[in-house]
């Protein structure tokens, strides 16, 4: 059988071939190095295979960070988180590098992070709402297709990895360790991601992968927060992961994938694998999670968990899909208006900031804002389909409200108002 066949990201495909060399030959950079004196270690928050985390204090700001210490490895892999961070520093969603220190004994580097609230996640997944979870894998797809806009794939994807402020209602995707630059055809290692979050090229030795590596990793997410079932493909070794991935998929679109990559497969599959017949994604849904799953949402998850990797959905595609339509498309999403507002938030926002400046003052006070204000726009003149559209939008405007904990009294002026909601929308 000849080799493998080439293959090449649908999108974003040529990123670093069109920037200069120094944006992505992490072995030449020359990380500066910082005073670790500046940091105080408060309590441990955990380890990995390639660091230990501490919260801290910067006793010269007094702002609470995380530090990364990392143990012994590769000084090229310490550079290439390092560049990478440095290249993604206020993204979309990206945990945000604030300093890089070294003990000056020991050498020991260490990497500081802006700290967040984290809910662990075997707890919070428990206990998220349909509405939850479309809102926060919207946000990891921004996150992602910032990534991926950036040249750059994750490729260790998993929920370790996303960080959840639920109160604040904040995500941060995280440890950037196992990240690489994207050059198209290029042949990469295939032991990176954690098993449960493997694509199947991984597990098949497919070294030409690219950024939908990260949208399997997204799918397996998507299906075990729908599901309730953490993690949802679990398997023992690496063998047995993808023969638990062919039990769903089945075995027929496996053998189709490795004919069409000409991907040999190793032997020891072949008493593993036998035939699998592929399951309806609607086999999983049981009495106790089928509030979290709706048509749209297998759908989505149909359209990542391929195993052809050209046949998943990029992130931005995947971001178009109905299942975000009502919660985040639309610019209601619980109080958080959508970093693109769409147009009819925006004429709701515009009416808003008008009205605080055109609604007397009397009597308002009794009367939450948003029914006063909804109270003078079916009074203008204004084209009936604007109108119902404005309308539409105020009902979902009382958490946008309750958010910022605003009242009439609060405001004081429509100026005052001007300024906050320019802040939110911004966001």
């Amino acid at each position: 059988m000849p080799g493998p066949v080439a293959s090449k990201a649908r999108v974003y495909v040529d990123v670093n071939t069109l920037k200069s060399k120094d944006y992505w030959d992490y072995e030449a950079h020359v990380p500066s190095w910082s005073n670790q004196d500046d940091y105080q270690l408060v309590r441990k928050l955990g380890r990995g295979k390639y660091s230990e985390v501490f919260e801290a204090i910067n006793i010269n700001s007094n702002d609470r960070v995380v530090v990364k210490i990392l143990k012994p490895v590769k000084k090229k892999k310490i550079k290439r988180e390092i560049k990478i961070l440095e290249n993604l520093r206020g993204g979309t969603n990206i945990i945000r590098l604030v300093d890089t220190v070294k003990d000056p004994v020991s050498r020991t580097p260490a990497l500081v992070f802006e700290c967040i609230n984290n809910t662990d996640f075997k707890d919070l997944y428990q206990r998220l709402t349909d509405f939850d979870i479309r809102f926060y894998l919207y946000e990891l797809l921004r996150a992602l297709d910032y990534s991926h806009s950036m040249g750059i794939m994750h490729r260790d994807v998993k929920p370790h990895n996303v960080m959840i402020d639920h109160q604040m209602r904040k995500l941060r995707l995280i440890d950037w360790g196992l990240a690489e630059f994207y050059h198209p055809a290029q042949e990469y290692n295939v032991r990176v991601a954690s098993r449960s979050y493997k694509g199947p090229e991984l597990l098949v030795d497919y070294q030409m992968y690219d950024y939908s590596l990260d949208m399997w990793s997204l799918g397996c997410m998507l299906a075990s927060m729908i599901f309730q079932k953490e993690p949802f493909f679990h398997g023992q070794d690496n063998y047995d992961q993808l023969v638990r991935i062919a039990k769903v998929l089945g075995t027929e679109e496996l053998f189709s994938y490795l004919n069409k990559y000409h991907i040999e497969l190793d032997t020891r599959f072949k008493d593993l694998l036998g035939q699998q017949t592929r399951k309806r994604w609607e086999h999983f849904v049981q009495p106790e999670n089928q509030h979290l799953v709706s048509p749209e949402a297998l759908d989505l998850l149909d359209k990542l968990l391929r195993y052809d990797h050209q046949q998943r959905l990029t992130a931005q595609e995947a971001m178009e899909h109905p299942y975000f339509l009502s919660h985040v498309q639309k610019g209601h999403t619980m109080g958080w208006p959508n970093p693109s507002p769409p147009l009819t938030f925006l004429h709701f926002v515009l009416v808003l900031l008008v009205t605080v400046t055109q609604i007397p003052k009397t009597g308002i006070r009794s009367v939450p804002l948003v029914s006063s204000i909804m109270l003078y726009i079916s009074q203008q003149k204004i084209r009936k389909k604007e109108k119902y559209k404005i309308l539409w939008l105020g009902k979902n405007a009382c958490s946008f409200l309750m958010t910022l904990r605003l009242r009439m009294t609060d405001v004081g002026s429509g100026s005052r108002l001007h300024y906050v909601l320019e802040d939110c929308v911004g966001q």
